[in-house]
């Protein structure tokens, strides 16, 4: 269906910021051991900026809410170039140095809680109900694509001309993200404005108070925080105990991302046929199971087919699962809680996520790198139990004092 040129003009910003994002990924730590030959405690220290930028972004969402979004969204991003294009000048000139990259770091953590949190609001009011499900697919689907050529892109320039250059393209991909989101012509609705003092909970007690959306917050933490645990200690397994060589791991992340492409694809066609429920339900359960191949991987060749299948089948459920979900907290969610409940959530990820990365850590250390596997794998397939079984429909709820 035809979402309107308000629409396009928005997913073209997203998608050129994203794939700025995807060349970029993991530069900070990269321009950290690279250029200021850094200690790997340091490194890890820069991994955890996310929970910093998260503090920070404590005490947006309530901002964010009694304001228009469009804003927002480009101040967010013009945040993000200034600081991230500051990087590269620094190094140019010899100035670089890792507190600017710490700063750097959570302030770019930061600048994206108010960014998702601004534009889960602006896209419910950009489009339709009846055309959600597509518009969320599309972003669902070019985040993948992004993320299968994005980092090969980056490794490529980081060989040819140092892991700065990365960054800079990231911090320009913003910039004509603000410009593509500022080209936007469709009026905003007027924000919900309230008197009183802030009130940095509401996102979590609506959150929690909504049966649906409370299974699917928990869900969405013992999901992703096992996945995200298993990032680090897949780089130690596959190079180490599989013995597999340092370009495999790029071919494991690019094919399996075409997986999440398929299930985004796929996605809105299943909704109109089934619903949202029966897809959060079916879509919830499939993507639990798969890290528990991880750690049956064998050596060699063989073991990269499997993690690569593991991971490719992951991720396709996870596609079809995840414009679904964002489709869902958009219906149930009243429009002047919805900044509050996309920035509490995404602030509790940024959190949760970094947690369970440490925890693999300490596990790898005292039980093994398949063990720790085998941990997350289980702790993943716990999320199924905690999926929204019974159908919720949307309670209203009052406006907190």
């Amino acid at each position: 269906m035809s979402l309107g040129r308000d629409f396009h003009r928005l997913w073209v910003a997203f998608t050129v910021s994203a794939f700025g994002s995807a060349v970029g990924l993991g530069a900070l730590p990269l321009i950290a051991v690279l250029a200021l030959d850094v200690s790997t405690f340091q490194v890890s220290m820069l991994s955890a900026l996310s929970a910093v930028g998260a503090v920070l972004g404590l005490p947006l969402g309530d901002f964010i809410e009694q304001r228009r979004k469009r804003p927002v969204m480009i101040t967010a991003d013009l945040a993000r170039f200034v600081v991230l294009g500051s990087v590269p000048v620094a190094a140019v000139f010899d100035a670089l140095t890792y507190l600017q990259l710490c700063v750097v770091g959570a302030v770019q953590a930061a600048a994206m809680i108010a960014f998702q949190a601004a534009s889960g609001a602006h896209l419910k009011a950009l489009v339709p109900a009846e055309g959600r499900p597509e518009a969320n697919s599309r972003f669902e689907q070019t985040n993948w694509i992004t993320l299968s050529v994005g980092p090969a892109i980056g490794g490529a320039l980081v060989s040819l001309v140092g892991a700065t250059a990365t960054l800079a393209v990231d911090a320009v991909s913003f910039l004509l993200s603000a410009l593509g989101v500022r080209r936007i012509q469709q009026p905003e609705p007027a924000p919900v404005r309230r008197d009183g003092k802030a009130d940095f909970t509401a996102g979590w007690r609506y959150i929690l108070r909504h049966r649906g959306l409370r299974a699917l917050f928990w869900n969405s933490q013992l999901f992703g925080g096992p996945v995200m645990m298993t990032m680090p200690l897949l780089t130690v397994f596959m190079l180490r105990d599989l013995g597999l060589a340092p370009w495999s791991y790029g071919v494991f992340l690019g094919a399996s991302c075409l997986g999440g492409v398929l299930g985004a694809q796929l996605a809105p066609g299943l909704t109109r046929r089934h619903g949202l429920h029966r897809m959060l339900i079916v879509f919830g359960v499939l993507r639990a199971p798969w890290l528990l191949l991880f750690p049956l991987a064998p050596h060699g060749f063989s073991g990269l087919v499997l993690l690569t299948a593991a991971e490719t089948g992951l991720l396709l459920a996870a596609g079809a699962f995840n414009p679904s979900f964002a489709t869902y907290r958009m219906e149930v969610t009243e429009d002047g809680f919805m900044a509050r409940v996309v920035g509490s959530w995404s602030i509790s990820s940024r959190c949760v996520q970094p947690a369970f990365m440490a925890l693999g850590g300490v596990l790898a250390a005292l039980i093994g790198v398949r063990g720790a596997l085998w941990v997350a794998g289980a702790s993943c397939l716990l999320s199924a139990v905690v999926l929204p079984w019974q159908s919720a429909k949307p309670v209203p709820l009052p406006e907190p004092a």
